[in-house]
């Protein structure tokens, strides 16, 4: 029921609801001030009448006036320096004790202070909080325990029944239930505009939402539909109604949507799903329908109330046909650069062979030439037979390579894991290396750690690796340089580095090892030769191990290339390789120091 305080006062309340930012509690504050100017007032208008009964000798009325006026004032002060809790309790606790003031003064059990006191813990439940509500009520229950103690004892301040008792009785209960109804009118009116206004910027949200806003009752029937599903359908929002909207769904995604709705409306369950649906194009003149791809959310509105039965459902509905598009190409060229890679895979594998019959061909006969077997050659005809095996040998080499190279790209390239000595291959890796070495007076150093634990892996892949790094720094090596192979354990991998005291690299050639084909030094006037996949097929053998590749170099101070190798192989079982019990006991100080060293050295 409306307050007749709230007629009068809507326009004020809409103002202040508009202009606040919690709107409910800037009604409140301002409800605690015009309180406290109601008491000042309606004290001041009663003073005369109070020092009357005052020199009539009946002083109840005037410590009633000066109670409330003294109220009145401190509220309002506690409000104007921004107290507001302390200004409500302020206002209830007045209530109160002019409850107990007149309850005390009256023998009767039922008098006009108890009356008075019920009305401090309403006055509470509109302007407190929680704790302001338990107090008034604990203390609202003491001032009627006084009373009722007192009216059993027959104990009484002054003599009920009298016409000025009434009046001064009456007095205190119609300015109380003035505060309270005042109260009351404001608070209520605030929230009534305070709902007022949320459901129109909810109206006005879902209204200018660019996503199209579908709203279905509990059975299933369409109750609002946005302006953006005009939009969206191309088509009039009444025109969804009914079957409108299930018969745009495309029929293959009916299903889907139904079974995605019936979670949403039977179980509760939010669901997203993307359907195609039509979308009607009144200046187009083509008979086929058009469908465009739509996202559907949908979302349960759920209510304690209704447990156990079918929840309304609000659906958000989006276009998405542009993504879709978006995939679609995404997933097209996809494909093609798939079929293009397999397809440059395949050639490079097929030239491969081609050419190595041949090529072996060539090696091996002029191998022979070379050795005088098909009889002696001059010494012209012995250098071109040398610059053909030479030949030979380094094309070979690179069809090797690229074979090597499809392959790992392809996925074919299986390795067959072993137990095996990784320190036993750096002799035979340093003979097929030897030769170019020794013509740039490069020196091969090997630094092998002590007890260095056995490796599973493939042997013919660690191999490989060694050579190609062993390559690389040689090349790359200045004449009468050290080339360093360094091999120890880090954790549970093998640390195998090579290092040289060549040229270095720049900082974003680093970036791009291990790329098919990159070189540092490019171009047509660079000075070394190769085909830029050694580091790339290195790169490709160590992912296959599970290992990591690493490098570190400086422009004319050298590089050194890092591989990091599982001792247990691809598959790492920590439970073999966690715990390291060493046979001789070492100091502290002397494995940590040793530990900060090789992990500074891996870095």
């Amino acid at each position: 029921m409306r307050s007749p305080f709230s007629f009068s006062a809507s326009k004020e309340i809409s103002q202040a609801v508009a202009g606040s930012g919690h709107r409910p509690e800037a009604l409140r504050r301002k409800t605690l001030a015009d309180n406290a100017r109601i008491a000042i007032g309606a004290s001041a208008l009663a003073i005369p009448v109070a020092v009357y009964f005052l020199v009539t000798g009946f002083a109840l009325p005037f410590v009633l006036v000066i109670m409330s006026l003294a109220s009145g004032m401190i509220t309002l002060a506690l409000h104007q320096r921004r107290l507001f809790e302390q200004a409500a309790a302020g206002q209830v606790y007045t209530i109160l004790l002019l409850g107990l003031v007149m309850t005390l003064a009256d023998p009767q059990l039922g008098d006009m202070g108890m009356a008075v006191t019920v009305l401090a813990p309403v006055l509470a439940a509109l302007l407190g909080r929680k704790d302001l509500r338990c107090q008034s009520w604990i203390m609202a229950g003491v001032v009627l325990a006084l009373g009722a103690i007192g009216s059993m004892l027959g104990l009484a301040a002054v003599v009920a029944g009298t016409p000025s008792w009434w009046l001064a009785g009456g007095m205190a209960f119609l300015g109380s239930v003035v505060v309270l109804v005042h109260t009351a009118s404001r608070i209520g009116g605030a929230y009534e505009v305070y709902d007022k206004s949320q459901v129109t910027a909810y109206r006005h949200l879902i209204e200018h939402v660019q996503d199209a806003v579908i709203r279905f009752s509990s059975d299933g029937e369409l109750l609002l539909a946005s302006r953006s599903s005009e939009k969206l359908f191309g088509c009039q929002r009444y025109e969804l109604t009914g079957s409108g909207l299930g018969e745009r769904l495309h029929v293959l995604d009916r299903p889907l949507y139904l079974t995605a709705f019936a979670d949403a409306n039977q179980g509760g369950q939010s669901r997203t799903i993307e359907v195609r649906m039509r979308r009607d194009d009144p200046h187009s003149g083509a008979a086929l329908p058009t469908f465009i791809w739509v996202e559907v959310c949908f979302s349960p509105v759920m209510e304690s109330s209704m447990n156990g039965l079918r929840f309304e459902v609000v659906a958000l509905l989006r276009d998405i046909t542009e993504r879709k598009d978006d995939e679609a190409m995404m997933a097209e060229a996809r494909r093609v650069a798939e079929e293009a890679s397999s397809a440059k895979s395949r050639f490079l594998a097929t030239i491969g062979h081609e050419l190595r019959t041949p090529l072996n061909a060539v090696v091996g006969f002029s191998e022979m030439m070379s050795s005088g077997i098909g009889g002696e050659l001059s010494p012209t005809h012995q250098e071109y037979a040398g610059l053909i095996h030479q030949s030979g040998k380094h094309l070979l080499e690179v069809v090797r390579m690229l074979l090597d190279m499809s392959r790992l790209e392809a996925g074919k390239f299986e390795l067959q894991t072993e137990q095996l000595q990784l320190q036993d291959l750096i002799e035979p890796c340093f003979s097929m290396v030897g030769v170019i070495a020794r013509e740039q007076d490069i020196r091969l150093v090997a630094d092998i750690s002590p007890n260095v634990p056995m490796l599973m892996a493939d042997e013919r892949a660690c191999r490989q690796i060694l050579i190609n790094l062993l390559s690389n720094a040689v090349k790359f090596s200045r004449p009468h340089g050290t080339v360093t192979v360094s091999i120890k354990r880090q954790g549970q991998s093998l640390n195998l580095s090579v290092s040289d005291n060549g040229i270095g690299m720049a900082p974003e050639s680093l970036a791009r090892v291990g790329e098919p084909f990159f070189q540092a030094h490019d171009g047509l006037d660079r000075r070394y030769e190769g085909t830029g996949l050694g580091l790339s097929i290195v790169k490709g053998l160590v992912d296959l191990h599970d290992g990591t590749l690493r490098a570190m170099s400086e422009i004319g101070v050298g590089t050194t290339m890092t591989v990091l190798l599982p001792i247990n192989g691809p598959a790492i079982k920590a439970e073999e390789t966690a715990t390291i019990t060493p046979i001789r006991k070492e100091s502290v100080a002397t494995s940590i120091s040793s530990w900060q060293d090789e992990k500074r050295k891996a870095q």
